[in-house]
C-alpha cells in the first residue's frame, strides 16, 4: 500500500510540473557571432606564402564578434543584425555581417538581403530542406536545456545544431531550419563559424518588426550563386571561401 502512495504521488507530481511547463510562441533571442578570422585567412591563402596574410593576422583580432537579433512569432521569424560591438570597428566588413532573413515556415518560404561587394541581393527562394540527425547529446544554452542535431548541408559543409523544444517556432539564425524547435546554437567547426543565443526575452512582437526585407535585385539562391561564381571565379580559395559565406 504504502509503494502504490508513492506511485501515484509521483505521477501527480509529474503532471503538474509538466502543466507548468511554458513554451515560447513569441519573443526575441540574441545570437552572438563568431568567426575565427586567422583560420579563414590561412584557408583563402592554403598554400601560398604571403607576408600580406601574415601582417593581417598580427593587426588584427583571433576572433571576429557580431550580433544578430532573431525575431519570432508562431511559425514567421525575421533575423537581422542587431546590437554594434564597438572592437569591430577597426575591422573589415566579412560575408553575411549584413545579412537579413525573413522565413514563412507555413508557407515554406525565405527571403533574405544579402550584401556582396557593394551589391545588394534580395534571395528569394524556398526554406533550404535539411536532413538532421538527432542525436542524444544535450548541452545548455540561455538558460534552456537543448538537444544536439548533426547535418550536411551545400553537399561538404558539416553543421553541429544544438535546439530546445520549449521554444515551438522550428527556425534558428540565418537560414537554418527544420528541428522540432528553435536553434539556440550552431557550429560549422570547418567554416570556422559558430552563432550562440546570449538570452532569449519574451516579448510581444509588432507585426511590422516581422515584415520581410525589401531592398535589392532579386534573385533566387541558383542565381546568386552564378553571379558570385562569375564575379571572382579566378580569385582561386579565397572566391571559394566568399562564396561559401554568401550562401549559407
Amino acid at each position: 500500500m504504502k509503494n502504490l502512495i508513492l506511485w501515484i504521488l509521483l505521477i501527480l507530481s509529474t503532471g503538474a510540473a509538466a502543466q507548468h511547463t511554458t513554451f515560447l510562441q513569441q519573443g526575441r533571442i540574441e545570437f552572438e557571432k563568431k568567426q575565427n578570422v586567422h583560420a579563414m585567412l590561412d584557408e583563402m591563402w592554403a598554400g601560398e606564402e604571403s607576408s600580406w596574410k601574415e601582417l593581417q593576422k598580427k593587426e588584427m583580432p583571433k576572433f571576429k564578434t557580431a550580433y544578430f537579433d532573431l525575431y519570432f512569432s508562431q511559425h514567421t521569424t525575421s533575423y537581422k543584425p542587431g546590437r554594434e560591438n564597438p572592437d569591430n570597428y577597426k575591422l573589415r566588413e566579412t560575408p553575411g555581417e549584413a545579412n537579413v532573413v525573413y522565413t514563412d515556415l507555413d508557407n515554406h518560404e525565405s527571403i533574405a538581403q544579402k550584401k556582396a561587394f557593394e551589391q545588394l541581393f534580395l534571395v528569394k527562394d524556398s526554406v533550404r530542406e535539411i536532413k538532421w540527425k538527432i542525436t542524444d547529446e544535450t548541452r545548455k544554452i540561455a538558460g534552456f536545456d537543448c538537444r544536439r542535431a548533426n547535418a550536411i548541408i551545400m553537399d561538404s559543409i558539416y553543421v553541429v545544431a544544438f535546439y530546445t523544444d520549449i521554444i515551438v517556432t522550428p527556425g534558428g539564425p540565418e537560414s537554418f531550419t527544420g528541428l522540432p524547435g528553435m536553434i539556440l546554437g550552431l557550429a560549422l567547426p570547418h567554416e570556422h563559424i559558430t552563432w550562440f543565443a546570449t538570452k532569449v526575452l519574451v516579448e510581444d512582437i509588432k507585426p511590422g518588426t516581422l515584415k520581410p526585407p525589401a531592398k535589392g535585385k532579386v534573385v533566387n539562391n541558383d542565381r546568386l550563386k552564378e553571379v558570385m561564381n562569375g564575379a571572382i571565379k579566378d580569385w582561386g580559395n579565397y572566391g571559394k571561401v566568399y562564396i561559401k559565406a554568401i550562401m549559407l
